[in-house]
């Protein structure tokens, strides 16, 4: 006698076979509350922290100490060069696997390069670590030349931005690439304002990453609209379902793809943040893993909660499927 089992019809399987039948368009209302309090926390942010810019943006001068053989901390960094220079001191104390404890302390821009001011501050510095002086490195960064990076920055951003919309509009429709676009604006406010909320440091290398992932979550935003657009083709007057039903489904469809790749993407990056970046003490690989990792998780959650429910909003006000909307729920509600 042969014993035959049947795999139990689990949410998780449907997940993972392409099956699942969760809501997303019916509880849209929840997620647009989500986001909007997340937008409004991210817009309080920037106004009261304000974006913590790195030298690179502001113009100043970086001190970086290696080989320090004193204790110390950033406190006691801030307050030996506090009366040495006008404006805001910042000091971090790093701890570097080759070269042993060391600090990363920025100043606003110096009266002048090599001058008296900046012996005074060496001097200092090699006080309160024991470092040499002559392994002290210095950079100087002025402030145009902060400026003119903060401009390509926005000039890279904006054209991003306008490429995307004319590529969707062109690929799909205009719906789809205001909803696109509504989506990155979205990416883009809730990163800036975590950095701002946590005072994570915004480096040339954090906007590299800010760019590719607006890339990143684009990409995941054009494969669920692809499946909605192919679902959505035969749509009619005679169909059983409305558009946000048909797009609810094509997004169940793709949803194990969507979490597959974001997950797969997620474990490389976070593990250049908290190995290379944490244990490793490589800060480059922490300003690009931690702008990645951050706007990859926003990213996800954007291009499955909020794209998709914004396209719905806009289609079903179209006379077309806003007459098949209302003829499905009178024959529903009369049946």
């Amino acid at each position: 006698m042969t014993a035959t089992t049947t795999k139990r019809d689990t949410p998780l399987r449907r997940l993972f076979t392409g099956q699942s039948d969760y809501d997303f368009i019916g509880r849209s209302r929840t997620w647009a509350i989500v986001s909007i309090v997340l937008v409004v926390v991210s817009l309080l942010g920037l106004a009261v922290r304000g974006i913590n810019f790195s030298i690179d943006f502001t113009g100043g001068t970086a001190f970086v100490v290696t080989a320090a053989s004193a204790e110390f901390d950033s406190a006691d960094l801030r307050a030996a060069l506090g009366p040495l220079v006008e404006g805001d001191v910042t000091a971090q104390v790093v701890e570097d696997p080759t070269s042993g404890t060391g600090a990363l302390v920025t100043t606003p821009a110096l009266d002048e390069v090599a001058g008296e001011q900046q012996g005074q501050i060496l001097r200092r510095l090699a006080e309160v670590t024991g470092s040499e002086e002559a392994a002290i490195d210095v950079s100087a960064v002025g402030p145009r030349w902060g400026a003119q990076i903060s401009r390509q920055a926005l000039s890279g951003l904006a054209v991003f931005l306008v490429l995307v919309l004319a590529y969707i509009a062109l690929r799909f429709e205009l719906k789809m690439a205001i909803a696109a676009i509504i989506t990155l604006l979205h990416d883009l406010a809730v990163t800036i304002g975590i950095y701002a909320v946590v005072g994570f440091e915004v480096s040339p290398a954090s906007v590299i990453a800010l760019l590719t992932i607006l890339g990143y979550s684009l990409y995941d935003t054009v494969v669920v609209f692809d499946r909605v657009t192919e679902d959505t083709r035969g749509l009619g007057m005679t169909s059983t379902r409305t558009y946000g039903e048909v797009a609810n489904g094509a997004l169940n469809s793709v949803l194990v793809r969507s979490l597959s790749t974001s997950i797969t993407s997620l474990l490389p990056v976070g593990t250049l943040l908290f190995v290379g970046g944490g244990l490793l003490g490589a800060d480059t690989l922490t300003d690009l893993a931690l702008a990645l990792f951050v706007g990859m998780a926003v990213g996800t959650y954007s291009s499955i909660f909020i794209a998709t429910p914004i396209l719905v909003w806009l289609k079903e006000r179209e006379p077309r499927n806003a007459e098949l909307r209302e003829k499905l729920h009178a024959r529903r509600g009369a049946s």
